[in-house]
């Protein structure tokens, strides 16, 4: 996720940590300055859906504002197509065959 409060506050004339600070202590927030500093720096250790709220409601904004997805940090692995199976086969996937954990062999199928 990428965090926008800094340019979301902006786009709203507040260009202080402390302002936006003060603003949330007077709808009853009150957030101490190390996690004020990590809200605004973009690098918030943790945060509540309750503080969320708070800086939507301040900020008059959507979440979508101040959160935005970024799948593309997690991109899908791709197959290793040279790396044949059990089988030999390099499209399927490779064969379990289960065992028993006191060594015995299973029964005849």
């Amino acid at each position: 996720m990428k965090w926008n409060l800094r340019l979301a506050a902006a786009n709203r004339g507040i260009w202080k940590a402390s302002e936006l600070q003060r603003m949330l202590a007077e709808r009853g927030v009150v957030f101490s300055v190390g996690k004020m500093s990590g809200l605004w720096s973009g690098n918030p250790a943790s945060f509540k859906g309750a503080d969320l709220d708070a800086l939507c409601a301040v900020l008059d904004c959507g979440l979508a504002e101040i959160m935005v997805a970024e799948p593309e940090a997690f991109p899908v692995p791709e197959r290793d197509a040279a790396r044949p199976t059990a089988t030999g086969d390099t499209n399927s996937p490779p064969t379990v065959t289960p065992r028993r954990r006191d060594g015995r062999s299973l029964p005849p199928e």
